[in-house]
């Protein structure tokens, strides 16, 4: 006789941890040539009429990214310093506001009708389609469905399940980018007053790579450029980035430096639409004639092939040197670095046969690159995750900043690397102290103004995190925000890991598949919106983000609330602080939660460059954080820049495999689904796709629309997802695009970045092979989008 499951295994065995396979036709209709226009406008309408209504949906886009208005929820691209447009927002701004804003509610009656395991049936596109919560829910030990619970018994549940563990490093407290600067402040208190410095956070799967790289070569992990330097820029390089998707108002800025004679240099494995032309929204010429051409040079580089190509175009800045002379900046190399003479050799003795084979880029193309290089006496390079999730990933970041040292590229006008963050405060977040990892001068400041002694032990980061949970060690996980189920790698062994746990605690707006694969018990905690009103004890409050180029700026929502049952971030973090700690905290939670000037007046006290914080966050358009690097000094342990030397990367592929990496569709944030289309590469209806390059699919016996089976292989280990349909695409010889989170189930969870441990979700080994038993799922409109 087999023995019974426990209850919360049985329950927990029956919820889906992948999405789920689908059933419709994709459609393959021609590529978008341009970005922006009238289809940008046409989607950004619809979405806001859809969700929010004519009118709700017009107040509420022209309150976003406005003085006296709220930062939009999505990307952490700037706002301009000065003059804004009546409509400061992107399409994909506009969806995501929309999406928050939505009149759907997620109500207790929708709870009990819908089961766990039947939820976890449903795409994540239609769990985030049904509405906001509206009020906490908890999934008892046994259950098959949430019921509602009061908030004081919500928290009085955390604190018992954080009190009963053995030691305060059994508790893992994640944070995702969406959190304001003092519900972040705030969160990193009372989880340090708890006694642990477990504070993962959505940096650690994106940009931790940047602030390794960054950090231990200019001697500060952020970038250096403002909004301003993309108009005073000669050459402005876009590498693994594709803005036109991820940070569409960055169009705006490339625009406005094209038209001012700057050169534009895109490096991508794919080419993208943004970077071809854009139509500003704005511009009715600009819809009419063909936009304007932004990337003057496109450098197709192979998956992770940034290394080789870099050092290609850092080869050849050195031989024009050694030909005309005048080529380096040889007062700031002499001044501002070490290392030179090291790292120069080492790039002279790479040979130019390794560097094509590995890059894939012709050399014709790598010497016009360096061309535009020299060229430019004032040069920008932005970046994003092409560049940060490989194994190489602070290698590829700290190759950029050699090549920029080469000619003093930093720390002047128009120059400077350009880090471009995803979410809308995820740099705000680390710079309140959100780190598994802080410095022992912050926990100094913070120990000695609130009198407590925080643990100096580091904490765990997200890989760890998932690790310590899966392995017995993390008992209890609390989500400040964020969908870590789909957002991490490895589904299924990150879903084992959150089964394993006695408690799992989400802080969230909106349904995602994280609130289905749980612990023993689980509860959702439903927040307010950027969007939406905060009333606290002394009236209505605001919060204040930082953007990607250090601006720290009020964000004021308007809307009334989408439930009278919902709390702010800081107002969970306050009352869950006074529940789980009583009488042994220091900090008197209700002042602070009662007047946020309190929490701001507080961290002006403590973190350096927010001095009078109040006052500066009052002024239209907000204050910059200080950048040393900006200046010229840099904070390494010799006072000087740092040129680095790495060796060229390799992959081993067999017969039959190929590099594949995740990247988002144009109807998606982070794992937010707004939609099945990915309008700029003619992908509609579908997201199970795998994009290969025409002659891979001929020698592999692939043919287009076919459904097949991804296999990843890492270390002697096999990761299956099924299901997935074949596009012929314009990609590099042996490399292969997915979507995340549907492939995030192949990135193994032990495959990370050197130094930072950032999961390698951009070069997955995957071989491919025809599912058995399945129909096309297909349909061409007509062109071939690999065309």
């Amino acid at each position: 006789m087999i023995d019974k499951l426990p209850d919360h295994e049985f329950r927990a065995a029956q919820a889906r941890a992948q999405p789920p396979e689908e059933t419709d036709l994709v459609q393959i209709k021609p590529l978008s040539k341009s970005a922006g226009g009238v289809p940008a406008i046409v989607s950004a309408v619809k979405s806001a009429w859809n969700e929010m209504g004519p009118v709700r949906g017009l107040r509420t886009l022209l309150k976003l990214n406005q003085q006296g208005g709220f930062d939009c929820p999505g990307c952490a691209w700037p706002e301009p310093d000065e003059a804004r447009s009546h409509a400061e927002f992107c399409e994909n701004g506009a969806k995501h506001v929309a999406d928050e804003a939505t009149t759907k509610r997620v109500t207790p009656e929708f709870f009990s009708h819908w089961s766990v395991a039947d939820l976890s049936c449903k795409s994540d596109f239609w769990l985030g389609k049904q509405g906001r919560l509206t009020g906490p829910m908890i999934l008892r030990r046994g259950a098959t469905h949430y019921e509602p619970i009061t908030w004081d018994q919500a928290f009085q549940l955390i604190a018992e399940a954080l009190n009963l563990l053995a030691h305060p490093d059994e508790a893992i407290f994640y944070t995702s980018g969406r959190a304001s600067n003092e519900a972040a402040f705030l969160y990193q208190l009372f989880v340090r007053q708890f006694g642990t410095n477990n504070l993962p956070d959505c940096s650690n799967m994106c940009h931790e790579s940047s602030g390794w790289a960054l950090t231990e070569t200019i001697g500060a992990g952020k970038g250096t450029v403002t909004l301003e330097d993309f108009e005073l820029a000669q050459a402005i390089f876009v590498i693994g980035q594709n803005p036109g998707t991820n940070h569409p108002r960055m169009l705006t800025a490339l625009e406005k430096a094209k038209k001012k004679g700057c050169t534009l240099v895109h490096v991508n494995p794919l080419p993208e639409a943004g970077m071809s032309a854009f139509k500003h929204p704005q511009d009715v010429l600009s819809w009419l004639g063909g936009g304007t051409q932004l990337a003057d040079l496109f450098l197709q580089v192979r998956i992770n092939g940034d290394v080789a190509l870099l050092k290609g175009i850092m080869k050849e800045v050195l031989a024009a040197d050694v030909r005309s002379g005048g080529v380096l900046d040889q007062d700031f190399i002499q001044k501002h670095t070490t290392g030179f003479a090291g790292f120069a050799d080492a790039v002279r003795g790479t040979e130019w046969e390794a560097i094509i084979q590995q890059c894939g880029v012709p050399k014709s193309q790598i010497e016009e690159a360096a061309r535009i290089f020299i060229a430019s006496e004032r040069t920008i390079f932005c970046w994003a995750m092409g560049l940060t999730q490989h194994k190489n990933a602070v290698a590829n970041i700290q190759e950029i900043v050699n090549l920029m040292l080469l000619r003093g590229q930093i720390g002047k006008p128009g120059a400077g690397l350009c880090p471009v963050r995803g979410h809308s405060n995820v740099q705000g977040d680390r710079t309140m102290g959100i780190s598994e990892r802080p410095s022992d001068a912050f926990l100094n400041r913070l120990g000695t103004e609130l009198k407590f002694e925080p643990p100096r032990t580091h904490g765990l980061d997200t890989v760890q995190s998932i690790q310590a949970m899966h392995g017995g060690r993390g008992k209890v996980f609390f989500a400040l925000g964020g969908n870590f189920l789909s957002a991490t790698p490895d589904t299924e062994y990150t879903a084992e890991a959150l089964r394993r746990c006695r408690l799992t605690v989400h802080v969230s707006t909106k349904l995602n598949r994280g609130h289905l694969i749980t612990g023993e018990q689980a509860l959702i905690l439903p927040c307010l919106g950027r969007t939406e009103v905060d009333q606290q004890a002394t009236g209505p409050q605001f919060v204040t983000t930082e953007n990607s180029m250090a601006v720290v700026q009020a964000s004021r929502g308007f809307l009334p609330p989408a439930s009278p049952d919902l709390l702010s971030e800081p107002a969970i973090v306050s009352r869950l602080a006074r529940a789980t700690l009583g009488h042994r905290t220091t900090v008197d939670w209700e002042e602070l939660i009662a007047d946020y000037d309190r929490i701001r007046d507080l961290i002006s006290r403590i973190i350096p460059g927010f001095e009078t914080y109040n006052q500066r966050v009052r002024q239209p358009g907000g204050f910059y954080l200080p950048s040393s690097p900006r200046e010229r000094v840099f904070k390494t342990p010799s006072n000087r820049a740092v040129f680095t030397v790495h060796e060229l990367p390799t992959h081993n592929l067999k017969p039959g495999q190929f590099l594949m990496m995740t990247i988002r569709s144009h109807d998606q944030f982070n794992t937010s689904i707004y939609g099945l289309n990915d309008r700029y590469r003619g992908i509609h209806n579908g997201r199970r796709v795998v994009l290969l390059n025409r002659d891979d699919m001929l020698q592999a016996g692939l043919s287009e629309g076919q459904t097949v089976d991804l296999t990843s292989h890492f270390e002697g280990e096999e990761r299956v997802a099924r299901r997935f349909t074949v596009v012929p695409y314009s990609i590099p010889r042996l490399c292969a695009a997915t979507y995340f989170p549907e492939t995030n189930v192949l990135v193994p969870v032990r495959s990370v970045a050197e130094k930072s441990n950032t999961p390698v979700s951009k070069s997955v080994l995957i071989s491919i092979k025809p599912s058995v038993d399945v129909g096309q799922k297909f349909d061409y409109d007509s062109a071939d989008p690999a065309i």
